[in-house]
């Protein structure tokens, strides 16, 4: 397990977070650039190592009712790994700011999907039924990568 010292500075070596000393010597990390109403990337970093990452908008983790993961075992790959993936989260990507074509996915089998932009969410259609609903572009093209499709 790393240490409470370790762990603040793999995530101070991420100049986009803002740190906020909050109580019981527990510090938060904000990512004032969020392009959701979340700010706290890290919440409450303990001294005694425990903590927790904001993963609300990703797959793979096992969160709490605040969409948070506990990083108290997390090895330094894995704890670079969420924060990584909780920035590119909440950062607004070109697609989130303009206009969107709907996007084609293929696997090594042509199977193909569509990823569509629908008012705000992200919606991946097999033919025309619906595969799945994104609340941002990177939480979908993170889905396609892992089912094995790529972009054509």
């Amino acid at each position: 397990m790393l240490t409470f010292e370790q762990k603040l500075a793999i995530i101070e070596s991420y100049p986009e977070l803002e740190r906020r000393n909050v109580s019981m010597g527990r510090v938060n990390f904000h990512y004032p650039e969020s392009t959701i109403d979340k700010l706290n990337v890290v919440y409450h970093l303990h001294p005694n190592g425990n903590g927790f990452v904001y993963a609300g908008e990703l797959t793979g983790y096992e969160v709490n009712d605040k969409g948070m993961v506990n990083i108290r075992n997390f090895t330094e790959k894995a704890l670079r790994s969420v924060i990584e993936k909780a920035i590119s989260s909440l950062t607004p990507s070109e697609e989130d700011q303009g206009t969107f074509e709907d996007e084609i996915w293929i696997n090594q089998y042509t199977q193909t999907l569509t990823l569509v932009k629908e008012n705000e969410q992200w919606n991946v259609y097999a033919d025309t039924d619906l595969d799945g609903t994104f609340n941002s572009y990177n939480e979908a093209a993170q889905y396609l990568d892992e089912e094995g499709f790529t972009r054509i």
